[in-house]
């Protein structure tokens, strides 16, 4: 339980801290203080606390209300500064009340108490997220290359996300083991990219995952970019096409460049199959350009040399080329699920729900052939149904009854429809695009900037 009075002499004490002790670095405060002190792509000293940074920082509303009461604090009516009348008193008075955690979540704090409390700095420096991994770190970094309104033109061809910003977790996912397999493979090869360049083995942190859409994709690409603490630089191929972005394999240079200055961070890009269908058409030269311009620029990048893990996706395998294949040093298979993980992603979205005598295994032998995306969509459906009754707690009827629901709705987008009555047909069906949602393997569905159709 959160305490006001102790969070915000905690906070006071750790800009003192840090203040004091030069050899402390961004990366040893919490992030949620960090946030507070960014200013022009860094954090510098001396750090002053106010009663507006302690209130960001701290989430306490009225935070000189919280310590007034203290015989070591005062405030500066004209600055808002709050200080320590006694720095002395402050550090015991917070000792008394700290425990373990607190001081492990603070390396700042670590460094300077972590003796008393059994706490090993190295180990929560570790353990606080970097601050490379900030938006306002990686804000600053974009302003400072991108530095006129030409070259801004060419932030549209990429979205960037801080890993703070990605809602999902692995926890949220249910995975094959072959995907489990594969991404622990490449966490340990992030983890010992020293010990690879050392015996020479550079071709590594290029995957390639494949399957249908609303299969995870994307999902797992963020999932892990939040795991690893990882910006996470996302690029769709179909956007090199956009005129009014320039000249094509400029911007497919440009977008490998963003994810080399962000490193290390992962480079995810959509669309994959772009890449055959333009090697295989009469598209223009200029975009035919671009596609050999993409494929020397995934030859030249690399997750030894320059932090970078690269990520691609494609829902047509079977278009690919062997000059694609080739890029990539592992394939990650993202199928449809089958009925045990029908099973387990009804168990993992439903967690937050009321359901009486829910049964996904039921629903999982009526739900073959649907993608976790499909899931969300008929979980959605009972909710707003049962929402329509003034009912929060569903029942495994209500979940049946949406499974017939989408099925039904599912087999008038397949019809050949002939004239206007395609238009009609689908307006009453209430849910047109259900297999352009994001995926329902994530535990909260609910990425709600997601604008991709292909995951």
């Amino acid at each position: 339980m959160s305490d006001p009075e102790l969070d915000v002499v905690e906070f006071l004490l750790t800009a003192t801290a840090y203040n004091d002790d030069r050899e402390l670095e961004p990366d040893d405060l919490p992030p949620t203080y960090r946030t507070v002190f960014w200013s022009d792509g860094r954090i510098e000293r001396p750090l002053s606390a106010t009663a507006t940074t302690a209130a960001d920082a701290t989430g306490v509303e009225r935070p000189w209300d919280a310590i007034s009461g203290l015989m070591f604090t005062d405030r500066d009516d004209f600055s808002g500064d709050i200080e320590f009348t006694d720095a002395d008193m402050a550090e015991e008075w917070f000792l008394d009340r700290a425990d373990e955690d607190r001081i492990r979540d603070n390396p700042t704090l670590a460094a300077a108490y972590g003796d008393e409390f059994g706490v090993d700095y190295e180990q929560a420096h570790e353990l606080n997220r970097p601050a490379r991994a900030d938006r306002a770190w990686i804000d600053s970094l974009l302003d400072e290359y991108f530095d006129d309104e030409e070259e801004e033109e060419m932030l549209d061809l990429v979205d960037i996300r801080a890993p703070e910003e990605v809602e999902m977790t692995m926890d949220d996912l249910v995975l094959t083991e072959d995907q489990e397999g594969e991404i622990h493979k490449i966490v340990k090869a992030i983890e010992h990219r020293d010990y690879l360049a050392q015996i020479g083995l550079r071709e590594i942190g290029k995957l390639l995952f494949v399957g249908p859409p609303g299969t995870g994709k994307t999902s797992v690409a963020r999932a892990l970019a939040r795991e690893l603490d990882l910006p996470f630089v996302e690029v769709k191929l179909s956007m090199i096409t956009s005129q009014y972005l320039g000249e094509t394999a400029k911007n497919v240079e440009k977008s490998f460049e963003v994810a080399r200055r962000l490193s290390p961070c992962i480079f995810f890009m959509d669309e994959f199959d772009f890449v055959a269908k333009t090697r295989s058409s009469d598209e223009h030269a200029a975009i035919k350009r671009a596609v050999n311009t993409l494929l020397k620029s995934i030859d030249d990048i690399s997750l030894i040399d320059d932090d970078v893990l690269l990520i691609g996706a494609t829902n047509h395998p079977d278009q690919l080329d062997a000059a694609a294949w080739r890029r990539f040093d592992e394939i990650v298979n993202f199928p449809k699920p089958d009925r045990t993980m029908r099973s387990d992603i009804l168990r993992v979205v439903t967690r937050e729900m009321e359901i009486d005598d829910f049964d996904p295994e039921t629903l999982a032998e009526m739900t073959e052939g649907l993608t976790g995306s499909d899931l969300r969509l008929v979980l959605r459906e009972a909710v707003l149904s049962a929402l329509t009754e003034e009912r929060t707690t569903l029942t495994q009827q209500d979940l049946e009854d949406a499974v017939a629901d989408f099925e039904e709705r599912d087999n008038l987008k397949n019809l050949d429809m002939i004239d206007g009555d395609a238009d009609a047909l689908v307006a009453g069906g209430g849910i047109s695009g259900s297999d352009e949602e994001e995926t329902a393997a994530d535990g909260h569905g609910h990425d709600h900037d997601h604008d991709h159709a292909d995951d």
